[in-house]
């Protein structure tokens, strides 16, 4: 068996090949193509393969597990050998990994299923289309602001809102400004209601999605995203290892007889913390257990506390609702119930 950690780069990867006594059978430093396939094959016996999981690891672990390579996918923030290493370069990296793939101690990351992945990708690249989107909205009500001019319009973007601000005489520079945001922003709404017509036609026959979406707040878009976020539900031992994957949970600082918590951890899926707390802002005006939760600590905490904890306690929710077969308004009745 050759073990082999790979130190993953934009351009290229450091590759350092051990055998199963520890010894460094070949390294190379090669760019990111068919080179590290033909490096691999050359070593003429059964491979396994670690590397991190940064931004761009799909392309690689696509490519070696499709050319029967075992690969190992490692959690970057977990491997303190590399983290807390004195001496920290591309050669002693890719070494670690593969020593610490040899004595069975790599902290793997989960990997979901390719179409799991890929519809993670559609789901990211729409959230990000709508935020581009807010941005766009937000600084035309800046031009607004900067030349005093008022609305009475429940939606600006709307149809009415659309035709008033095509209709408004500005200083020159803001009349081109205003117009090519207008422009943009008709664009990105045709793409927005391209994007999320594949998602409903996806969504509308899964159980699960029929299960989230009784969440007030909750649509076909977000109910996918949070289902492509988990991933399977069962990797999760319980309600809290979720949350500690969302990072929603409290950091812990211990030292001593000293203990407390402080800020979320912010680990893990950062789409998953951001449509739980985009829920949140729709479920808490509907009267319910919920609602309740979020008051009660708003009125101690403040509504920013209030408004993650609430996330948290949906997330909690929604482990128990795809786990049971349970709907919102059953858990929150149970809830209820209990006081």
């Amino acid at each position: 068996m050759i073990y082999t950690g790979l130190d993953l780069h934009k351009r290229f990867s450091m590759i350092t090949a051990i055998n199963e006594q520890g010894e460094i059978v070949k390294q190379a430093k090669l760019p990111n193509n068919g080179e590290i396939l033909e490096f691999l094959r050359e070593l003429g016996e059964t491979v396994e393969v670690a590397f991190e999981a940064t931004r761009s690891w799909y392309w690689l672990y696509d490519l070696l597990e499709g050319n029967g390579i075992e690969v190992k996918l490692v959690h970057p923030l977990k491997t303190k050998a590399i983290a807390s290493a004195r001496v920290k370069n591309d050669k002693v990296d890719s070494r670690t990994l593969a020593h610490l793939m040899r004595a069975d101690l790599l902290p793997l990351s989960y990997v979901p299923e390719k179409s799991v992945r890929m519809l993670r990708e559609l789901l990211r690249y729409r959230a990000s289309l709508v935020r581009i989107q807010t941005g766009i909205k937000n600084r035309i009500h800046v031009i607004l602001a900067k030349n005093n001019i008022q609305h009475e319009f429940t939606d600006l973007f709307g149809k009415q809102g659309m035709a008033f601000l095509h209709s408004l005489s500005l200083p020159e520079v803001h009349t081109i400004s205003l117009s090519g945001y207008l422009s943009v922003l008709e664009k990105l709404g045709e793409e927005i209601k391209a994007v999320s017509k594949r998602i409903i036609a996806s969504a509308r026959e899964d159980k699960e999605v029929t299960l989230l979406i009784t969440i007030p707040g909750v649509g076909y878009y977000s109910a996918l995203l949070i289902l492509a976020e988990i991933g399977d539900i069962n990797r999760f031992p319980s309600a809290k290892q979720l949350c500690s994957y969302a990072g929603l949970i409290p950091s812990t600082y211990a030292s001593g007889n000293t203990f407390y918590h402080g800020r979320i951890t912010k680990e893990g899926s950062r789409w998953l913390r951001w449509i739980l707390t985009e829920a949140v802002t729709h479920s808490v005006r509907e009267a319910g257990h919920l609602q309740k939760f979020y008051w009660r600590i708003a009125k101690k905490k403040g509504e920013k506390v209030a408004k993650i904890a609430t996330a948290r306690k949906l997330l909690e929710w929604i482990y128990h609702m795809l786990k049971e077969g349970k709907t919102y308004r059953q858990l929150n009745d149970a809830a209820e119930a209990q006081g």
